[in-house]
């Protein structure tokens, strides 16, 4: 190589050099600030509870291992939670994709080319080339483009992982409730089958009284349908056991049938957990995490989307090695640098609706952030107001289960003296077997409040979850994707 060619080789690489420094010092696009974000939330919940915050698996207060083993199999096993992975596995590619453009791209290349030609009859021509290069290539973040498009799929990633843990929360929470209404139907059909064998005895007392002549056929005919009616109730509450055993085992990922649960009574709730403030509803709601980061997305591509609208700084090199023979390969070089600028002069208006539709999608995901926080706080006041006013109506039912006790006992006497026929002693007993049905329930349905309460406080222990395929997340953080960033949120 010449001096002359050398020096100019030496200015042009200079001077691409600066032109990037000058480049890089400019102001990338940010997000614009906003206003609005700021919710007017409540200081305290209506309720309150001295008891410490629990973010841990709450379940485990209800005291059975059986409860326990379902729900941690839920977790691994579920199948929308193996979707949700396979979600996340996607995002995490993705965000490594996105920010992929932050970085030089170096390809390679070898070429060999054969060619023969004639003239005529007598003259042929034959030659070869062989080549062998390199080709690299780097776009200048001057606008902060390439960072903004990075930094949407890293919260995007960030909001697939917060997805996912709202699924297990939803689905550790379906175990317990179909667990609770499973035990509920139990008790159901056993205070059915010992209601049945009451109703028996009091047949036979009436039929013994009807033969004796101390009682009509009515008194008879009237206990023998009170006695059907109790046996009608059975097949509803075992077809309601079955199609909860089928709930739950699709909850675990198993085929119908193949789910056993033990019987066990249903457990008293401890006292109200620690409810916190409701500002931690931000921290401990995935899904008010996973909103607040898909908002910060739709910023950072706003920011994109300005960042496109302006020239793009490119630069390039090639640097290759080329001979008629494979010996002589590495006797002739060539090397090139290169820099060029493109951006847009007339697109019909493209980029600036494309500016238009990314601050649409702001305006969306904004207002999908507030009624996310607005919603869940609803949740955690829906479920304390349950709670509460289900521990008095279970108080209250249980003085009208006395009063109904003490009416049937009184029925009873009177028909026995001969004072009344057969018909208020009827009334008074399917009013206290309708009660002790109903007072199950009612016991599952406080529980089911207490579950729907936790779930809505939200918590911590899903940030422990990892994928069940063992080669599932491993993967994509030892390829470079974009780590877990839950702490950030909006609000």
């Amino acid at each position: 190589m010449s001096p002359s060619t050398q020096a100019h080789l030496f200015f042009s690489v200079a001077a691409s050099l600066v032109a990037a420094l000058l480049v890089a010092g400019c102001t990338p696009f940010q997000p614009d600030p906003r206003d609005g974000m700021e919710l007017s939330l409540p200081p305290a919940y209506t309720l309150y509870s001295e008891e410490p915050r629990a973010t841990d698996r709450w379940w485990r207060e209800f005291g059975s291992e059986e409860l326990d083993a379902l729900v941690e199999e839920g977790l691994s096993a579920n199948l929308d939670i193996g979707a949700a992975w396979g979600r996340l596995r996607q995002a995490r590619a993705s965000a490594v994709q996105s920010g992929a453009d932050a970085y030089p791209v170096l390809t390679g290349a070898a070429d060999y080319a054969h060619t023969r030609s004639s003239g005529n009859a007598r003259s042929e021509t034959t030659s070869e080339t062989h080549s062998v290069g390199l080709s690299a290539g780097y776009e200048v973040d001057f606008w902060g483009r390439v960072q903004a498009v990075s930094r949407a799929g890293e919260l995007d990633s960030a909001a697939s992982r917060e997805d996912l843990n709202t699924v297990a929360m939803t689905v550790a929470a379906e175990i317990v409730t179909k667990w609770v209404r499973i035990q509920a139907q139990r008790q159901k059909k056993q205070i059915l089958h010992s209601q049945i064998t009451a109703n028996r005895t009091y047949l036979e007392l009436i039929e013994l009284r009807f033969r004796n002549s101390l009682a009509t056929a009515l008194d008879v005919y009237q206990q023998r349908e009170n006695v059907e009616r109790v046996k009608a109730e059975l097949p509803l509450v075992e077809s309601e056991e079955q199609l909860l055993l089928h709930e739950l085992a699709l909850l675990l990922g198993r085929p119908v049938g193949t789910v056993m649960v033990a019987d066990e009574p249903l457990p008293e709730p401890a006292s109200l957990p620690g409810l916190g403030l409701p500002v931690d509803l931000l921290a401990n709601r995935p899904d008010i995490r996973s909103s607040g980061l898909a908002l910060q997305s739709a910023d950072w591509t706003v920011a994109a989307a300005r960042a496109d609208r302006l020239p793009a700084l490119t630069l390039g090199g090639d640097a290759a090695y080329s001979g008629a023979q494979l010996a002589t390969l590495f006797n002739n070089w060539m090397f090139s640098l290169a820099a060029s600028v493109v951006g847009p002069i007339f697109d019909g208006g493209s980029r600036a609706a494309e500016v238009e539709k990314a601050r649409g999608v702001v305006d969306e995901r904004l207002a999908d952030y507030k009624a996310t926080v607005l919603t869940a706080l609803k949740e955690v006041e829906d479920a304390l107001a349950q709670e509460k006013w289900q521990r008095r109506y279970i108080k209250a039912r249980q003085a009208q289960v006395l009063a109904a006790r003490v009416n049937l006992s009184e029925a009873l006497s009177r028909y026995r003296q001969g004072l009344d026929d057969y018909l208020p002693v009827l009334t008074a007993l399917f009013t206290v077997q309708e009660l002790e049905v109903s007072a199950v329930g009612d016991a599952a349905d406080l529980l089911l409040y207490r579950a729907a309460l936790h779930r809505a406080l939200g918590g911590s222990w899903v940030n422990d979850l990892v994928p069940s395929a063992p080669d599932g997340e491993e993967d994509a953080v030892q390829s470079g994707a974009a780590p877990n960033d839950q702490h950030q949120h909006n609000g």
